[in-house]
């Protein structure tokens, strides 16, 4: 079975746009808030969580809603280009607020930055989960780890373009010292890549024809399905099938506490316990960036021949090695060495290989009309641990020592190892096929 990679590129470009976005929000909007309205870090961290908090709800919600909606452009199509034109608005509204409360400070500008940050962040929400079912929408199940490796290497160039963007037009010549720094040209810059990105979807993706086809593709292939028909004519799935669903949920949960409070502490960490300063923790996390773009493509691969939860599993081993590495390594020296890397590469490696596999696994328990859905769960599990983990392993660093960071994390990836154990649905793979067979697939792989 061929992967069309050109179509998932162009359907790849939504998340392409939203992982821009965050990329800068993540960056940015720290330094306003405690350079140019002077909150503390307590009102800070409360302000930058708040759209995880927002995403437990938002994701599902509109994910199951994008299910129920028929326009003629598709189901998905309206909130990626709603959701995309609200948010260019709001976002480049931002460091206006930023830049007039410079030149005078005032409680209504502050308010009024808050306020629309809050608008921005809810129009961000409307179309992620829409945007993510895109991709099972128009492509059949077993294949759906390599079109996912695609959309996540998507993602991953839209995190560099900021990257390359912020470097270029804000050097460290142009910003040492400066009382105030204006944004609003990165604002502009990030908001015209993420609406050509958009426009570009919009205009080369035929949204109803492809899930048409898909539908159609469904239909034919009925033993690819889990959902069974109730007596009434509804449809649900079996017993046995919630069950793999739920632990493979509370995996999701468990390797990413473990994975996110590590990404959270890693730069506090090497400062408390190695003495070490923010720069060589930063090549550690760019180390494993690099790692896992570069295994996005292969670990798709890897999937459609040996399974799903395989492989998975296998970059679960992996993750808790190398967090117990890297407590071996960061107590036992005072230095971050070539070793660390290696381990830190790794880490990349592991996590592409969970988070490629992850999200397919997921929707390969759904029918085509509860993609939404079904993508809204894996986010709400996700971003519930993204808000448990910082304050959990905070707690414990704080109570206890910075050493157990690694442990820690360690723990709950080797729990979800466990869990997943328990998961025997939507492991659907590709046969590896012999002989002369084997080169049709060449071009598509």
């Amino acid at each position: 079975m061929k992967l069309d990679q050109k179509r998932t590129v162009l359907v790849g470009l939504a998340f392409l746009s939203i992982c821009a976005f965050w990329q800068m929000y993540d960056n940015i909007i720290p330094l306003i808030l405690t350079n140019t309205f002077h909150l503390d870090e307590t009102i800070s961290g409360a302000i930058m969580a708040a759209d995880n908090v927002l995403a437990l709800f938002l994701l599902p919600f509109f994910g199951a809603l994008s299910d129920q909606t028929s326009t003629k452009i598709g189901r998905r199509m309206p909130f990626i280009l709603g959701g995309t034109a609200a948010a260019v608005i709001l976002m480049n509204l931002l460091p206006l607020f930023d830049n007039g409360y410079a030149n005078g400070a005032s409680t209504g500008k502050l308010a009024m930055f808050v306020v629309t940050l809050g608008l921005l962040l809810v129009a961000m929400g409307t179309y992620r989960s829409p945007a993510v079912a895109l991709m099972p929408d128009v492509t059949p199940k077993p294949i759906r780890s390599r079109a996912n490796a695609i959309i996540n290497l998507m993602g991953a160039v839209g995190g560099i373009s900021y990257l390359i963007v912020a470097a270029v037009l804000y050097p460290n010549s142009k910003t040492a010292g400066a009382e105030h720094v204006n944004y609003q040209p990165l604002f502009v810059v990030v908001s015209v890549l993420m609406a050509v990105s958009v426009i570009v979807l919009y205009f080369t993706t035929n949204e109803p024809k492809l899930a048409a086809a898909e539908k159609e593709y469904e239909a034919e292939h009925p033993e690819q399905q889990l959902v069974e028909e109730e007596p009434d004519g509804s449809e649900d799935l079996p017993k046995e099938v919630k069950r793999s669903l739920v632990m493979l949920l509370c995996s999701i949960a468990l390797w990413y506490i473990g994975y996110n409070g590590v990404t959270t502490w890693w730069t506090t960490y090497v400062g408390r316990v190695m003495g070490r300063g923010l720069g060589g923790a930063s090549t550690c996390l760019l180390v494993a960036t690099g790692g896992a773009i570069v295994s996005y493509i292969p670990v798709g691969q890897l999937a459609s021949k040996i399974g799903r939860k395989k492989t998975i599993q296998g970059g679960v081993i992996l993750l808790a090695a190398c967090f117990a590495s890297a407590y071996f390594l960061t107590t036992h020296y005072q230095s971050i060495n070539a070793v660390m890397f290696v381990v830190f590469a790794l880490v990349g490696l592991a996590w592409a290989a969970i988070n490629v596999n992850s999200l397919p696994m997921v929707v390969e328990m759904c029918k085509g009309s509860d993609i939404g859905k079904f993508t809204g769960y894996y986010y709400t599990f996700s971003m519930a641990a993204q808000v448990v983990t910082p304050i959990l392993a905070g707690t414990l660093l704080k109570h206890i020592s910075y050493s157990v960071l690694f442990p820690y994390a360690a723990f709950f990836v080797v729990c979800s190892f466990v869990t997943m154990c328990f998961v025997r649905h939507g492991d659907c793979k590709v046969e590896a096929k012999a002989g002369l067979a084997a080169f049709e697939d060449m071009d598509a792989d």
